[in-house]
């Protein structure tokens, strides 16, 4: 009987990669991280050195075990999970990138997506990927470097070039460059795979001019020991059974299987995702259709994206100096009863979902004389809940049914007034896991269901424990009318940089 007892998740982010092992009871019993560099080469550019990305996440890989005091051996299986969307391009033959990869953020593509819509094929390609034209996607990044980096069409047409979102780069040389693979909810954010047909599509590789030869295969987000790629950590081969993309892996690993559970992400951003069952539900408010997770079949989400979530945190104290750490902005939002009808509305970089405006930008409304720092720290944190409301508002819209509760994660979560506020606006539960690592658990349970480590999502289920409800006590009249206040407040920054001539 194998000794093996742990399922390692490799967790490789934004800004650093992790490693993290959990235990049978799905408790973390070590982990490990590190930071990379972000490259910014150009306004609106961001990029990421992909060998730098595998040596963090290699990095880390060794530095969990030696906390651990664990080898390879003890490892039942990985879980991968990813940062979405950001594109590698690189030599099948030596490994290496033949350009930086694009990261998710970056805005270089534009000018091509205006042309995709010009072109009238928006429609079309909503209805095969789920998704909008954008360049928050891989597709028209994968065709911009396929057009920049010299050669490089013709290489990936005779399949020289292999490219990948960060979870095929990492199995590809974890596995000795012998996996070229990616899983369904990674696909499904190319705008290249058809999330019906659960496949790359011809047309869209058309639309988009990306050769078929240069792209992974696909498969599930959790795989049997044998389908599972090897990959080798300390000269010990370990199969990859889980992987999926961070948003994704976060909705598993807040056990929402059912259809109707939500689960909202509060990080740089804020990504909320809604289970919708096995049929892909179209958005008429502005959402994206995602594949959520492909076990044997495929389960789909609804998601929408704020951009400025705990960022509007990090402006208080990097851009005004009005607190000394992150932590400091519950407290000081505390020393006010309420706003003062101050509203901060954070669209710094436009707004995201269901607005959709990039020509909005941050405004502040409502200050007099009495406006306080407490004030403003206030209606920061207030910011972020009534976004992540206009969210579940669409998406209940969309699904035509309401949520009845709301599970949360990521480093905002922590904060109590802003998840009291956010049960509040919702009118429903807020619910705050003990484990708040819920994108890495993800990967591991997809990963352990995959090996037989668990059993069932039942299992997975019992492992879930809470550790505050944040019930709403705000009555209905105050919540319509701040609701109110919030959405003309938000129409005040509409349309701001074309009227400025910025």
């Amino acid at each position: 009987m194998s000794a093996a007892r742990y399922i390692l998740a490799l967790d490789q982010g934004t800004t650093s990669s992790r490693s993290l092992l959990f235990d049978a009871g799905g408790q973390v019993i070590a982990q490990a991280q590190r930071e990379f560099t972000q490259h910014f080469p150009k306004p609106g550019w961001v990029e990421h050195d992909p060998i730098e990305i595998l040596d963090s996440q290699l990095f880390t890989v060794a530095a969990v075990l030696e906390q651990a005091r664990l080898t390879a051996r003890d490892i039942v299986a990985v879980g991968i999970t990813n940062q979405r969307e950001t594109t590698v391009l690189w030599d099948r033959a030596t490994g290496l990138p033949v350009a930086p990869a694009i990261v998710w953020q970056d805005r270089r593509t534009a000018d091509a997506c205006a042309a995709l819509r010009a072109a009238g094929v928006a429609d079309e390609i909503s209805e095969r990927t789920g998704l909008l034209i954008d360049p928050y996607f891989s597709g028209t990044k994968l065709a911009w470097l396929l057009d920049a980096v010299p050669g490089a069409r013709t290489r990936a047409e005779r399949g020289e070039l292999a490219f990948g979102t960060i979870d095929s780069w990492l199995i590809y040389h974890l596995s000795g460059r012998r996996q070229h693979i990616t899983d369904a909810t990674n696909a499904s954010r190319t705008l290249l795979f058809n999330i019906e047909r659960g496949d790359w599509d011809d047309r869209l590789l058309e639309l988009l001019r990306v050769p078929r030869a240069c792209l992974p295969r696909v498969v599930d987000s959790s795989l049997s020991l044998m389908d599972a790629p090897l990959i080798h950590i300390d000269d010990h081969e370990l199969p990859v059974t889980g992987i999926a993309g961070d948003q994704h892996a976060a909705l598993f690993g807040q056990a929402c299987f059912s259809p109707g559970m939500a689960k909202n992400t509060y990080g740089t951003g804020c990504f909320a995702l809604m289970n919708t069952g096995g049929r892909p539900m179209r958005s008429r408010n502005k959402l994206v259709t995602t594949v959520a997770w492909r076990r044997a079949r495929t389960h789909y989400a609804l998601e929408g994206s704020v951009f400025m979530g705990g960022a509007i945190v990090q402006w208080l104290r990097d851009g005004l100096g009005i607190i000394e750490t992150s932590d400091d902005v519950e407290a000081l939002a505390a020393s006010v009863p309420d706003t003062g009808d101050v509203y901060l509305i954070p669209a710094f970089t436009g707004l995201g979902a269901p607005h959709w405006d990039p020509q909005a930008r941050g405004t502040l409304l409502g200050l007099t004389r009495g406006t306080s720092r407490a004030h403003i720290a206030r209606a920061a944190l207030e910011a972020i809940a009534f976004q992540t409301a206009d969210l579940i508002t669409a998406m209940q819209a969309d699904a035509g049914r309401p949520i009845t509760e709301l599970r949360v994660d990521g480093g905002a979560a922590r904060n109590s007034l802003l998840m009291q506020f956010q049960a509040d606006l919702l009118g429903v539960p807020v619910l705050r896991p003990r484990n708040t690592e819920t994108t890495s658990f993800g990967a591991a349970a997809l990963a352990g269901l995959g090996c037989g480590f668990w059993t069932s999502q039942d299992e997975l289920s019992s492992l879930w424990q809470l550790d505050r409800r944040f019930e709403p006590r705000m009555n209905t009249a105050e919540v319509a009318e701040r609701r109110a206040r919030w959405t003309q407040a938000l129409e005040r920054s509409r349309h701001w940089a074309v009227e400025s001539g910025s």
